[in-house]
C-alpha cells in the first residue's frame, strides 16, 4: 500500500510540474498552418538515360507547424506536411526494356533501354517532418524577416506514373530503327509505389516574413526548397533519381 502510494504520488507531482512548465512557458509555443504549391523535380543521378530530362510540375503543398521560440531572434519549428514531389517530361525518351517486353518478337535481341515519343509525369506524394531552425529579424512593429534550415524525413503515400500519346518503339536514340509494325498507344495511369523506396530524406530551407495581425497571431509567408538524398528507385533500370522541389505557401500562427 505504501509503495502503491508512493508511486502515485510520484506521478502526481511529475504531472503538476509538467502542467505547471508548460504553462508558465505557454508564451513561447506556436501553432499554425500552411498551404501553397510545390513545384518539383527529379534530379538526375549517374549515367542511366531513364534518369535524364525531367522538367518540373506543380502540386499542393501543405501542412501544419509548431514553434518553440528561445529568444526574439532563435527558434525551432517542426513541421507536419503532405508534398507533392515528381516530374515530367515529354517527347523522346529512354524506357528500360524489360517494361515492353510483351511486345518484343521472341528472339529478337534488343539494347537494355530502347526509345520512344510520348509524355509522362510521375505523380509522388510524401508525408514529411521536417525540424527547422528558424532566425528572426525585426523590421518593425508588424513585420519581421525570417530564414530556416534543417533536415526532414518522409514517407512515401502514393505514386502514379502516367503517360499518354502514341509512338513506336525504337532501337536507337535517333528514332530511326523501330521494331513493331506500328505506334502503340501509351495511354494509361500506373501505380508505381512498389516500385520506389518508402522512406526519403533530405534537407529543406527557406525565407520569408511574418505579419502581426494581433498579439498572439500572425501571417506568415515563405518560399523554400527541398532535396532529397535517397535515390528513390529500388531497380536501377528505372533510374537513379532524388526528389526536389522550390515550395511557395502562406500559413497562419497562433502563439499560446
Amino acid at each position: 500500500m505504501v509503495r502503491k502510494f508512493n508511486l502515485q504520488s510520484v506521478c502526481l507531482l511529475l504531472f503538476l510540474l509538467s502542467y505547471n512548465f508548460c504553462f508558465s512557458q505557454s508564451d513561447k509555443f506556436s501553432l499554425g498552418i500552411k498551404a501553397g504549391i510545390s513545384i518539383p523535380n527529379l534530379k538526375a543521378s549517374g549515367d542511366n538515360p531513364v534518369s535524364k530530362g525531367w522538367a518540373s510540375r506543380l502540386g499542393p503543398y501543405a501542412g501544419a507547424i509548431a514553434g518553440l521560440k528561445f529568444s526574439e531572434r532563435f527558434s525551432l519549428q517542426a513541421e507536419l506536411n503532405y508534398s507533392s514531389q515528381g516530374g515530367k517530361k515529354n517527347g523522346k525518351q529512354a524506357i528500360a526494356t524489360s517494361g515492353f517486353a510483351e511486345y518484343i518478337p521472341p528472339g529478337t535481341t534488343v539494347p537494355p533501354y530502347v526509345y520512344a515519343n510520348y509524355n509522362d509525369e510521375v505523380k509522388l506524394n510524401y508525408i514529411e517532418l521536417p525540424i527547422l531552425a528558424k532566425f528572426n529579424f525585426t523590421i518593425n512593429n508588424v513585420a519581421s524577416f525570417f530564414i530556416n534550415a534543417g533536415l526532414y524525413g518522409g514517407y512515401l503515400v502514393n505514386a502514379q506514373n502516367v503517360t499518354s500519346g502514341s509512338s513506336n518503339i525504337y532501337f536507337d536514340e535517333n528514332l530511326t530503327h523501330p521494331f513493331l509494325p506500328s505506334a502503340i498507344s501509351f495511354d494509361q495511369t500506373s501505380d508505381i509505389k512498389s516500385d520506389l523506396k518508402k522512406i526519403n530524406y533530405g534537407i529543406q530551407g527557406g525565407f520569408g516574413f511574418d505579419f502581426k495581425i494581433s498579439d498572439k497571431s500572425k501571417i506568415m509567408t515563405t518560399a523554400g526548397g527541398n532535396y532529397g538524398l535517397v535515390k528513390i528507385q529500388k531497380d536501377k533500370s528505372n533510374g537513379e533519381n532524388n526528389t526536389g522541389a522550390a515550395t511557395v505557401t502562406l500559413g497562419y500562427i497562433i502563439q499560446l
